[in-house]
């Protein structure tokens, strides 16, 4: 579909590129042309993933914590002195724990919504100020999640995603004038290093959910990476302000009750 050379002298900023997703999308711009940034917070293996991801292309990174503005900025710094622009930052960094809503404390809520809510829209502001908005030119993904018909046992994850992805409509329409087009990636459940986070009995609760997405298989970080690129390229130049569904169909008929209900059986 794409030209190997189709990111040819694009440069490219992945948060949460050390493993995972982020780490798949990192790959696949490399493969395509482009000079490609990872950031994390982890220094060792955000340098270890950034060796070997060099194999494809030219890979520089950066630890930066995306709820410190001071650190983005030192960021945006390094990658202006090192390349001289960004065209593209996808928005892949964040984190999350299962939780019922009754349960999650003020720390767990603010942990949450400061590094996917507050840390996507600091990253992406100082991003836009530096780079897209002089340059009036500049490309936006943002990660978020399967979160439209509400999130049981993740209530603030749903919610900072759900802000994301308004977000991303807010500013497609104000940065237009610029240049520059956002849009959101939701990915279902995709089979990565994410999954393996969970205890046993989500992650044997995701094996009996998989029946009930209509593909009947979960995503593979690569799904994601070729939607992220897509929407990266000039094949999607005339798409901003939207989100597109990774996930086989599970956001129609997916039942969503599933993860806070097996936490609350676990706790009887």
């Amino acid at each position: 579909m794409y030209s190997k050379e189709i990111f040819k002298n694009k440069i490219a900023l992945v948060t949460g590129g050390r493993s995972g997703i982020g780490y798949a999308i990192a790959k696949m711009l490399l493969e395509h042309g482009a000079t490609v940034i990872i950031a994390s917070r982890k220094e060792e293996p955000l340098k270890k993933a950034a060796e070997e991801l060099n194999q494809f292309g030219t890979c520089d990174y950066r630890a930066c914590d995306i709820r410190e503005t001071e650190q983005i900025q030192a960021l945006a710094k390094q990658i202006k002195n090192n390349h001289g622009r960004l065209d593209i930052l996808v928005n892949n960094a964040g984190g999350q724990f299962p939780a019922l809503a009754e349960m999650i404390n003020d720390k767990g809520w603010h942990a949450v919504i400061n590094n996917n809510l507050n840390g996507t829209f600091y990253m992406t502001r100082e991003m836009a100020n530096t780079f897209f908005i002089p340059q009036t030119s500049g490309v936006i993904v943002n990660i978020t999640a399967v979160m439209h018909r509400g999130f049981p046992g993740m209530a603030h994850t749903g919610a900072a995603r759900a802000g994301v992805e308004n977000l991303t409509k807010t500013l497609a329409q104000e940065w237009s004038e610029f240049n520059i087009r956002i849009n959101c990636i939701a990915p279902g459940i995709i089979e990565s290093s994410g999954l393996d986070t969970y205890p046993k009995e989500i992650q044997e609760m995701f094996e009996e959910a998989k029946k009930s997405i209509p593909l009947k298989r979960f995503g593979k970080v690569e799904d994601v990476a070729n939607a992220v690129c897509f929407l990266a390229s000039p094949l999607a130049a005339y798409i901003t302000g939207t989100s597109i569904f990774v996930d086989g169909a599970q956001h129609l008929n997916y039942n969503k009750m599933g993860l806070a209900t097996v936490m609350k059986n676990y706790l009887k």
